[in-house]
């Protein structure tokens, strides 16, 4: 008897009972459950059999996989890329300096950049979006722009984007009580106008500073170097300590409002050091009773009583959120220092606002400062622009990556500008 013809002769049998079974429990009101006792386990026997059978049947019939050599996805200059399993990997980051309570510019500015839609929502066309501060004081707009960040948040969290917020001297000024550049139409938009006092320094501008902002970022180019804010120096036995040594090192970027300074003592570990004298100055000023009226009209309050040395360094001319160094300094000056910074917070560029440049963002020291904060507000009239920066990692066929940063300015009016382009030829990631 042939091959076929036994095969065929026991899966038949074996398929009626099958069939047989299935009519049973389905009639079942309970379905095909424990209920039925060892029927159960009998139809899996016979289940497994009968997909022997089948096999063996089909067994002469099925194609032989024959592999391929690997085509190029990609063939660019003299680099040939490879398809999976070593997949491309790719990120987009739009960051936007100060926007100083002007929300019609600021909506201009992410839909030029493509952070959000025609309907202000968030549009999943890029990876991350940083605001590096200053969104408060100088224009009206506070309570809408505020939330509007909070729902951007929430909306690029439900499709795997990241909103990333940072807090600039504004906001820091308010909450202390320098309330210097607030102008009396905005304090009109809080009812009552009393509770703008209770807004930025207990109640929900305070929360939502204390939860979702922090006074430094650094963003890691790829995941493999961990979630945005992972330390630098990685701590030891971390997932990401590997990585993080090895040729991927350093390939991140730093996000403050005003700037890193050389003189700066707390830049280890990155942005933790920061962030914690950060939130613990913070919470020093939520604690405050009773909170203390604004100046003016009243008398500067400043800071808070226990305040330590760290917390009023940080606030200080060359703390994070007031230098001013990287943009007004002269720049082969600054250019001796910057790798110094760069190497000690384990990042590539550095991105800071603060220091109006109203001839479009600046690069300095071949594309490893970069300052964004052009005057967007009306209270300026600067060029809307926003900083993107795209990041690819690349399989080279044959082994290796390719790895590339391509940093541009943005632009609502004039056209883009092309700020650095960095290619690395990496043998392996690790």
């Amino acid at each position: 008897m042939s091959r076929g013809t036994t095969l065929a002769f026991i899966a038949i049998p074996l398929l009626a009972l099958s069939l047989a079974y299935y009519v049973q429990s389905s009639s079942s009101p309970l379905g095909p459950a424990p209920h039925l006792g060892t029927g159960l386990q009998l139809s899996l026997a016979l289940s497994s059999l009968i997909g022997y059978a089948q096999a063996a049947v089909q067994a002469p019939f099925r194609f032989k996989t024959v592999e391929q050599p690997a085509q190029a996805a990609i063939d660019t200059n003299e680099y040939e890329y490879a398809p999976e399993p070593r997949p491309r990997f790719s990120r987009k980051i739009i960051a936007v300096g100060d926007i100083h309570g002007d929300i019609g510019n600021a909506e201009r500015i992410l839909q030029m950049a493509g952070v959000v839609d025609e309907n202000n929502d968030w549009s999943g066309k890029v990876d991350v979006f940083v605001q590096t501060g200053d969104i408060i004081d100088r224009g009206d707009d506070t309570i809408e722009l505020f939330n509007w960040m909070e729902d951007l948040r929430e909306q690029a969290l439900a499709v795997n984007g990241i909103v990333m917020s940072l807090l600039g001297n504004h906001e820091y000024m308010n909450a202390i009580g320098d309330w210097r550049y607030v102008l009396e139409s905005e304090k009109k938009t809080f009812e009552p106008r009393e509770s703008r006092l209770q807004a930025v320094t207990t109640g929900w501008l305070a929360d939502a500073w204390a939860e979702n902002y922090t006074t430094a970022a650094r963003l890691p180019l790829h995941g493999l170097l961990g979630p945005p804010n992972t330390d630098y120096p990685v701590p030891d036995g971390s997932a990401f300590a590997r990585a993080n040594a090895g040729p991927l090192s350093h390939a991140a970027f730093s996000f403050v409002h005003g700037g890193l300074a050389p003189t700066y003592p707390n830049l280890q570990p990155f942005p933790s050091a920061i962030n914690n004298l950060g939130s613990s100055l913070l919470h020093r000023l939520r604690e405050r009773k009773p909170q203390p009226q604004p100046h003016p009209p009243s008398s500067y309050p400043g800071l808070p009583a226990g305040t330590t040395r760290e917390e009023a360094r940080l606030y200080g001319g060359d703390g994070p959120l007031w230098y001013r160094g990287w943009a007004d300094e002269d720049e082969k000056k600054v250019c001796r220092t910057v790798d110094e910074v760069l190497e000690k917070t384990g990042t590539r560029r550095m991105v800071m606002g603060h220091t109006p440049q109203f001839d479009g963002i600046t690069a300095r020291c071949d594309g490893k400062v970069l300052i964004i904060d052009t005057g967007i507000s009306h209270a300026y009239g600067g060029p809307l622009s926003a900083l993107s920066i795209e990041y690819t990692l690349e399989p080279v066929k044959g082994g290796g990556w390719k790895e590339q940063e391509i940093v541009k300015a943005l632009y609502a009016t004039n056209d883009d500008e092309l700020l650095a382009v960095s290619t690395r030829d990496l043998e392996d990631l690790w």
